[in-house]
């Protein structure tokens, strides 16, 4: 009986330390009622697979911080998601915002380009250089570190098809968030802005038909955030000479045109 009793107060001893240090992750300061029902949220989730009697995992791996951001995005996800009850022509809708908003990208930098001046087109080149280095990063972020997307685990509706390559980060918010802020730190602030408002709006439609999570949408804007803070520099040394250049290798492709008046010189 006293054998048994011992192993009953070192169970109960392991059941309060897990608990203490499941909730060791919980934000601090002023916020952290603020942010506690998100946090208890994606914790309730937490080790779906395998828990004991008591609700803490039976697994021996220790909770970390990576479980309970996985289980968030999982969470917040769900709460953006469409479901299946929603109308067919907002589906529609959220599906054209989703796919087809990125077309106006290359429209709009050739737009900016053909309206002419030095001005209007280095920020052109400044965005569009942004945006292939950010796209490049992409790319690398998701063969070093690939995170599948809803529909491959089987999460939530998927209203739009899509290759089960890579979800984070997304390369439609990538896109936009870096051709907005090349525009902004080229001196084109409305348009760029308005791109980035777009490129948002773009980034909630991907995640609300189900091909992107939340977190992707976050990941995209630090990528084009740091993207645009490494150019930057770089672009103040080299953007007048590179726009020149490109001014007049446009002109000799164009010449013809050019000397007609039809585009802009």
């Amino acid at each position: 009986m006293a054998h048994h009793n011992g192993e009953t107060g070192a169970s109960a001893q392991q059941s309060k330390a897990a608990k203490k240090s499941s909730q060791a992750w919980l934000p601090r300061g002023r916020w952290r009622w603020a942010l506690r029902p998100f946090f208890m949220a994606a914790r309730s989730a937490c080790y779906a697979d395998a828990k004991n009697g008591r609700g803490y995992s039976a697994s021996p791996i220790p909770y970390s911080t990576m479980y309970a951001i996985q289980n968030l995005n999982h969470t917040l996800f769900l709460l953006v998601n469409a479901g299946a009850t929603t109308p067919r022509w907002w589906i529609d809708l959220a599906v054209f915002v989703a796919n087809d908003l990125v077309y106006g990208i290359p429209v709009l930098l050739i737009g900016l380009w053909m309206a002419g001046g030095p001005s209007r087109r280095g920020a052109a080149l400044l965005a569009f250089a942004t945006a292939m280095v950010a796209l490049g990063a992409n790319q690398l972020i998701g063969l070093a570190w690939y995170q599948p997307r809803p529909f491959v685990i089987g999460l939530g509706h998927t209203w739009a098809s899509h290759v089960p390559d890579a979800s984070f980060p997304s390369d439609h918010l990538t896109l936009f968030a870096s051709i907005g802020l090349g525009l902004l730190l080229g001196g084109l602030k409305r348009v760029g802005a308005a791109t980035l408002v777009v490129g948002l709006l773009v980034g909630w439609a991907r995640v609300y038909v189900g091909l992107h999570f939340p977190l992707d949408m976050a990941g995209s804007l630090l990528v084009a955030a740091a993207c645009s803070a490494f150019l930057l520099p770089l672009w103040r040394h080299v953007g007048a000479a590179v726009t020149a250049r490109a001014e007049a290798t446009y002109r000799w492709l164009f010449v013809r045109p050019i000397t007609r008046g039809i585009p802009r010189t």
